[in-house]
């Protein structure tokens, strides 16, 4: 008789929270992200290129053209994920960028996020991506090392 009662006298309490990213989502949003960089790479930094007669084709890392376009890959997403918590990709597809603790994205944070995230990305190819789909709360590699999270919004997942 005492186990039932301790059992009704501590309620189980439910804990709502946003649903995490999963793999597919993620990938979708980097697409479109790669899309809008390529982009903005193509009409902003080849015409400049072009008019000045400038060589794009250095296959060198520290070409020129290989350098600025680096500059505005990874300006897009720091700048991005700072100031708006989420880059176009992600906007489309209602993601965001948030600390596991729940506290505002900080540069040490997302800079360590994206620079070095990026960085490892680049390096193994898809390897850190995969990653997201075998993981608790489908945290990526810069996810591990930057404490954060990438969320749906206004989408919730019941916890007990």
């Amino acid at each position: 008789m005492n186990e039932i009662i301790e059992q009704y006298d501590a309620p189980k309490a439910s804990v709502y929270a946003e649903k995490t990213a999963g793999f597919w989502m993620r990938f979708w949003a980097f697409l479109i992200d790669l899309l809008v960089i390529s982009a903005v790479t193509g009409l902003t930094i080849r015409p400049i290129f072009a008019v000045m007669d400038w060589d794009m084709s250095g296959t060198n890392w520290y070409a020129p053209f290989v350098v600025l376009s680096a500059v505005v890959y990874y300006a897009y997403f720091v700048l991005l994920t700072k100031f708006l918590k989420q880059t176009l990709g992600k906007m489309i597809f209602g993601l965001r960028v948030e600390k596991e603790n729940g506290e505002a994205l900080d540069w040490g944070t997302v800079l360590f996020r994206e620079l070095i995230g990026r960085f490892i990305q680049k390096t193994f190819f898809f390897l850190p991506c995969v990653i997201v789909a075998f993981t608790p709360q489908n945290k990526g590699v810069a996810d591990f090392f930057a404490d954060t999270i990438v969320v749906h919004e206004k989408i919730y997942e019941k916890h007990v």
